[in-house]
């Protein structure tokens, strides 16, 4: 046809359908038509272009179609047979902006395919009580499709400009002995700081291909780390760093950062960097990334994720003003976590991680851990989706890391693979080691372990107990706040048994020996008194924790 095809018939056309040519139709079969027409644009675009419109502009719109239907089922096929291949895909920056403007596109020609099938409804031809819900209709069956398309677009948008400020755009990392070893940091910044001071230390060993994850924890106060061969520092520290009860190992990244940048050229944190050698060589073992949280914005984070829920086992002090710093002793505090089943919001979970008033680092690092694993627990699809915004934007301000961008996808489906194993653990202090080993440590003791450690965490052995590793006792489920677990010393610094056992099985100090309930104005009331000790036996239980 040399004319156009929505142009009107020839004089010898019979105009008896209805659905090209509604003009001679009843006001029922009108409004029928608007929704059928309506339906078929949202369901097949271009279908009612074809049937009722311009046929040329429907046949191009059906092949778009075609083309996207194709695209969804080959991620699907990819999401099922090669999920990391997918997350790389979409993670790339290239192709994430090309997914973002194919997108748009898609949204705008929708968009542009519903203006024109309300052209063809024709809504002068309707009868007026149908008007209004066709306009409804049109409204919503827009929010459906092109909304939708643009909202996906936008939330890809902000994922892939969080992952550009997250992660870098280095090398690709290859695992070591069959493992990741991810460095995780909470970073103590503040204005008056160069770097950042870690308060927490903890290496995540994931098994490479089978995902089973070991965590070791490493005490801020640990002396005289080595670094790892290689290192720049170990020129500066060759028998590591000992330079008096300053030289801690979570203040190699201070020091670093100030001092040391000019031997690290082309590194973005010569801190972190150096803070990850010294791990690996006091550990025995090869880090290769590291991704560090900035505990001052970490509430942020757990905000964005609605809070978290856990398990307390003791009540938690959220301190006041250091008022004798030589004896560690605070003010009255702020307030109290309570022990039991808590959700925290993220300015309570800060202070459940941070907080080590009447008990020791090692307690405090036992709650860290509870708090990560809620996290990684509770941070499921759902979740993930409906508050994609706010977690992608908080985790730009709180969290950075020198993994590269191009390993997301393997490493997604490596913490799937991981989700819902038993994680193996390992603290350089108590209840794995004596309290004071961490200020003489050997170091051949530490590799031994890890070693423990990492061969229970792999392969199909992974579920039975490593020889020398720590066990949980029976009672220790069961702590009277007066009389907590006290660990017999083995040899090489192991324990016998541990405080705080690995699960969820425990019950929470809620009561004083007497039976009496612990209450937020009694544990006020001891300290008001100056009775700090009577305050330590209460709490003494407050490294017990699980994610709920």
């Amino acid at each position: 046809m040399s004319r156009s095809e929505t142009q009107q018939p020839s004089a010898g056309t019979v105009m008896t359908d209805p659905v090209r040519y509604p003009s001679n139709a009843s006001a029922p079969v009108r409004t029928k038509r608007a929704f059928v027409l309506l339906l078929m644009t949202l369901l097949v675009p271009g279908s009612a272009q074809i049937v009722a419109g311009d046929r040329k502009l429907g046949r191009i719109a059906l092949r778009v179609t075609l083309c996207v239907w194709a695209l969804l089922v080959a991620t699907v096929l990819l999401l099922v047979l090669n999920r990391s291949l997918l997350i790389n895909i979409i993670t790339n920056p290239f192709a994430s902006l090309l997914i973002v403007v194919v997108l748009v596109a898609l949204a705008l020609g929708w968009a542009l395919l519903f203006i024109n099938t309300l052209r063809l409804i024709r809504p002068v031809l309707l009868a007026p009580g149908a008007r209004p819900a066709v306009g409804i209709a049109l409204v919503l069956a827009l929010v459906l499709s092109s909304g939708s398309l643009g909202y996906a677009a936008y939330l890809l948008n902000v994922g892939r400009n969080a992952i550009g400020s997250i992660f870098s755009a280095g090398p690709a990392i290859d695992p070591v002995e069959g493992r990741y070893n991810f460095l995780m940091m909470g970073g103590d910044a503040g204005d008056d700081r160069t770097g950042r001071r870690p308060d927490s230390l903890s290496v995540l060993s994931v098994d490479a291909k089978t995902g089973q994850t070991a965590i070791i924890s490493v005490p801020r106060n640990l002396q005289n780390a080595q670094f790892s061969e290689g290192s720049p520092m170990r020129k500066i520290y060759p028998d590591g760093y000992d330079c008096g009860n300053e030289c801690l190992i979570n203040a190699i990244n201070t020091e670093v950062t100030n001092e040391h940048s000019d031997l690290y050229p082309g590194v973005a944190d010569p801190g972190a960097q150096a803070t990850l050698e010294a791990v690996s060589g006091t550990l025995g073992i090869t880090v290769q990334a590291y991704v560090l949280v900035d505990m001052d914005g970490f509430a942020k984070l757990i905000d964005a994720m609605g809070g978290i829920r856990i398990k307390a086992g003791g009540w938690v002090p959220m301190s006041g003003d250091m008022i004798d710093e030589a004896n560690g002793i605070h003010g009255m505090p702020l307030g109290w976590i309570p022990a039991g089943e808590q959700h925290l919001d993220g300015y309570h979970a800060l202070w459940y991680g941070r907080s080590r008033e009447f008990v020791d680092d090692y307690a405090r690092i036992q709650r860290q851990q509870c708090v990560q694993q809620a996290m990684l627990k509770q941070l499921d699809p759902a979740t993930l989706l409906s508050k994609f915004e706010d977690i992608a934007n908080a985790g730009t301000k709180v969290v950075d890391s020198n993994i590269s961008s191009t390993q997301l996808g393997s490493f997604v489906e490596l913490a799937m693979k991981a989700k819902g194993q038993e994680v193996k653990r390992l603290t350089i202090g108590p209840p794995d080691f004596d309290a004071s080993f961490s200020t003489v440590p050997d170091f051949d003791v530490i590799h031994d372990r890890v070693d423990q450690l990492l061969a229970s965490a792999s392969g199909p052995q992974a579920a039975a107990p490593v020889d020398g590793m720590v066990q949980s006792s029976a009672a220790s489920g069961r702590l009277q706040a007066s009389a907590p677990l006290r660990p017999t010393v083995l040899a090489g610094g192991a324990l016998a048994q541990q405080s705080t056992p690995p699960s969820s099985d425990f019950t929470p100090v809620t009561t004083t020996p007497d039976g009496e309930p612990i209450t937020e104005a009694m544990l006020n009331q001891l300290k008001s008194e100056g009775n700090e000790q009577a305050l330590r036996e209460l709490v003494a239980s407050n490294g017990l924790c699980a994610p709920l």
